[in-house]
């Protein structure tokens, strides 16, 4: 589904920064990715979410884009 995939499965974050969204034992894990062009999805890091993505997530993944 690409760029059309959302809530619950995936998430727009920010600024080209997408989340993929899997939750084991009762721990929300988030893959985040970005795309190249209008085919590649680039998966940059990976974290355990608590209530929000932490900035540093979302930045790492956004310093990795470029």
């Amino acid at each position: 589904m690409g760029h059309e995939m959302r809530r619950p499965e995936a998430d727009y974050l920010r600024d080209g920064i997408y989340e993929i969204r899997a939750t084991l034992r009762g721990v929300n894990h988030r893959i985040l990715y970005f795309f190249h062009g209008n085919i590649a999805a680039v998966v940059s890091n990976g974290l355990v979410k608590q209530r929000v993505v932490p900035p540093g997530g979302s930045d790492r993944a956004q310093e990795r884009m470029r």
